[in-house]
């Protein structure tokens, strides 16, 4: 399934995200996953956009990738 996502215009209008939302979810479920599986997938998500922030306010902070915002080495 190709998720309308990138440089599409209208991906960020929050019209298009809640379709989104409610076409991935029917994917799921009628593909045979249990609500507490569509939980857990979204848990994940979250997770990996986390992470993702947590890299780029890093990075942003002026200090090295792998050192956290504010700490001296």
């Amino acid at each position: 399934m190709a998720l309308p996502f990138g440089d599409t215009p209208g991906a960020r209008d929050a019209r298009t995200l809640a379709i989104l939302a409610k076409t991935i979810y029917r994917e799921l479920r009628t593909s045979g996953f249990e609500a507490r599986d569509v939980i857990a997938l979204a848990g994940e998500l979250l997770g990996q956009v986390t992470t993702e922030v947590s890299k780029v306010s890093k990075v942003t902070a002026g200090g090295p990738p792998g050192q956290k915002a504010g700490r001296l080495p």
